[in-house]
């Protein structure tokens, strides 16, 4: 199944404290998390992957938070540019 990961153990694989989890949480608006009943923050394993892009932008990149929202969302421009173009290719392969 999907897998999820609680606050403390995406702080570890990350490498950073749960306030900037929380902190980045408000800021970017590609980290998706789900509550439980008890409104404790669960992270899909996608947005571990986000997250570790964002740690790598601000902490290796040295960008700013408004420059790492601008590069993540050049990043999915670019993936959905690619997603059309292969959904036209397949279009075209059933037509030949």
């Amino acid at each position: 199944g999907r897998r999820y990961y609680k606050i403390g153990q995406v702080a570890k694989i990350i490498g950073v404290e749960p306030y900037v989890l929380r902190f980045w949480e408000r800021e970017f608006a590609q980290i998706k998390t789900i509550r439980t009943k008890g409104g404790q923050r669960l992270y899909p394993a996608a947005t571990v992957e986000i997250l570790k892009k964002i740690k790598h932008l601000l902490y290796e990149e040295g960008l700013t938070i408004e420059g790492a929202r601008k590069r993540l969302r050049d990043r999915e421009k670019w993936l959905n540019v690619i997603e059309e173009i292969k959904r036209e290719l397949k279009s075209i392969k059933e037509m030949l």
